[in-house]
This record gives C-alpha cells, sequence and structure tokens, in this order.
C-alpha cells in the first residue's frame, strides 16, 4: 500500500528529460570546453600525476590523466544542469 503510494508520488514529480539532438550535443560540448578552460587556471598544481599520452591540444598542455578526469567529469555535471534547465526552461 504504501509502496504505492510512494510510487505514484514519485512519478507526478519527475520531469520529462529531453531526448538527444544535435542542440543538446552541442550544449554539452561547450559545457565541457567551459570547464576545461575553469580547470585550466583553477588547478592549482596541474601535471604532478601520469601526463596525457600523445600530442596534446593548446588547452590540455599542461594537463595530466587526473585533471582530464576531473574537468571532463565538471564538464558532464554542468551539461546536464544546463540541459535539463533549458529543456525546462522551453529553450531546448
Amino acid at each position: 500500500m504504501i509502496n504505492a503510494i510512494l510510487l505514484a508520488a514519485a512519478q507526478s514529480t519527475v520531469p520529462a528529460t529531453p531526448s538527444w539532438t544535435p542542440t543538446i550535443g552541442i550544449v554539452m560540448i561547450v559545457c565541457n570546453l567551459v570547464a576545461f578552460a575553469i580547470g585550466r587556471f583553477a588547478i592549482q598544481k596541474p601535471g604532478t600525476g601520469p601526463d596525457l599520452p600523445g600530442d596534446k591540444p593548446a588547452i590540455l598542455t599542461k594537463f595530466g590523466i587526473p585533471e582530464l578526469l576531473a574537468t571532463a567529469s565538471f564538464g558532464h555535471i554542468l551539461g546536464a544542469g544546463v540541459i535539463l534547465g533549458l529543456s525546462n526552461a522551453g529553450v531546448i
């Protein structure tokens, strides 16, 4: 009985999430680039961990594997919030 009430309450409050479109992909890419730019200036001791293999773009010159994982994770969290916010506002 209680489970049915909780299930009914949870279903009515969950907002609709948008399906993937190229616009949503572009928003996620932009959010990740913003996160890399923030990480480049915010990380106090860059390059202390293992280095990235191969040639790197200019924005990742001082980044190692820990910095890459941290900024990409932050970018995806930021992107998910922006996508949900924009879709809830009706922009995308």
